[in-house]
């Protein structure tokens, strides 16, 4: 640097500033709004501006509306109860727990401080009773009681919940309990919680338990339980029914929550908030903007049939492609008019056996010729191999009855 440069460096500085000019370190990127359809453009004012964190997701595509400091590891508090509901909703959807099956309290998940439903030792309730427990009243001991009831331990329990973290791509989650009491080296980010609140949106029989208001527990006996909602937003926001609240000292006022209107489903999420009006007011301030900007184009709804599935030697040689969730883009307000089409790739020919759940397959959409969403396709049914007398009635089939 030259004497003559260094003595103009100072006014340099000076004009700058006066000037209004940005400097950017050498290689950075211009910001620009994430999202394949740029969704996510930031609104003109700050919806979160107390949060620490907050992201804003419509729910069928997982598009990120809004988001602020949204990779951050934060504290979770009882948010961390998504995981443990996501991972009891698997266990009944997969058969291997039902809703009237009894759970009997331990000493462990007795002894659990904080919100609680005051489990005895040796009490046993049924899991439907302990899971609006957690969904409403976010009950530590109930979630404890569900982990042991599922894993043996809630030690190894947290493994399953570290292990679903990892599966769904959750880069900033360790879990180190199921209730979000403090513990070091607990934590996870707003972007983490709305994909695993997107998750268990997917069980959709769950809502009927975070979206209730109110509750009893041991009805007709000497220690009746009111069940209140932590989630206030239920009963005065319309369309809410979930997720789930947190708070600690040290996590401040957290919320998951989701609304529904119409095909529209968006999942708002908070982390760090002063206090749980602020907390509500914000959360509250993010679907007002979700619902007022955007609307939810759906290509296929739950149900719908899609196509047919070829099977190289499965028990069935075809099966209707059946969509076994609704499939929608995030649209503005304003583009609605605009032309949106889509194509559906199979993997062709696929060989049995075929599992249910299976990627078969994916939904391309488009806006003219720009991909603006990308979903795996799952096969709606497990399909086995075909045995060999299935397999030679087929080809004596096609040798007698070819046109």
């Amino acid at each position: 640097m030259t004497a003559l440069f260094r003595r103009l460096l100072p006014l340099l500085m000076i004009a700058a500033l006066a000037g209004g000019w940005t400097f950017r370190p050498a290689g950075a990127a211009a910001e620009e709004p994430a999202g394949r359809n740029g969704a996510n453009a930031r609104p003109k004012t700050e919806l979160a501006a107390q949060a620490r964190s907050a992201i804003l997701m419509d729910a069928s595509s997982g598009t990120v509306i809004y988001e602020k400091n949204s990779h951050e590891p934060l504290p979770p508090a009882s948010i961390t109860k998504i995981m443990t509901m996501l991972l009891v909703a698997e266990a009944i959807d997969d058969g291997r727990l039902k809703l009237t099956d009894k759970v009997r309290a331990s000493e462990y998940a007795a002894s659990m401080g904080g919100s609680q439903i005051f489990l005895e030792p040796g009490e046993e309730m049924t899991v439907e009773e302990l899971l609006k427990s957690v969904a409403m009243a976010s009950a530590n001991d109930a979630s404890v009681a569900l982990a042991e009831k599922i894993a043996g331990s809630e030690e190894e329990f947290v493994r399953m919940m570290n292990e679903k973290a990892a599966q769904l791509g959750l880069k900033e989650t360790k879990f180190v309990n199921s209730s979000g009491l403090p513990a070091e080296g607990h934590v996870t980010s707003a972007r983490d919680i709305a994909v695993m609140s997107r998750e268990l949106l997917r069980h959709e029989f769950i809502t009927k338990y975070t979206g209730a208001y109110q509750d009893y527990l041991r009805q007709n006996t000497d220690k009746p339980f009111w069940l209140v909602n932590t989630n206030k937003l239920v009963r005065f926001y319309s369309g809410v029914d979930g997720l789930k609240t947190g708070y600690t000292s040290e996590a401040k006022f957290c919320l998951s929550a989701t609304a529904r209107r119409g095909d529209f489903r968006v999942i708002a999420v908070v982390m760090g908030e002063p206090d749980a009006k602020t907390r509500n007011a914000e959360i509250a301030r993010m679907l007002d903007y979700a619902f007022a900007q955007f609307e939810s184009l759906p290509i296929y709804k739950a149900g719908d049939v899609m196509g047919t599935l070829e099977i190289s030697k499965g028990a069935k040689a075809r099966v209707p492609l059946v969509a076994r969730q609704t499939y929608s883009v995030l649209i503005r307000k304003n583009e609605a008019g605009e032309k949106i089409r889509h194509e559906l790739k199979l993997k062709q020919p696929l060989a049995a056996p075929v599992k249910a759940g299976d990627e078969v397959g994916r939904l391309i959409v488009y806006r003219g010729d720009k991909v603006i969403a990308d979903f795996p396709v799952e096969a709606p049914e497990t399909v086995g191999k075909a045995g060999w007398w299935t397999l030679l009635g087929r080809v004596a089939g096609k040798l007698f009855f070819a046109d």
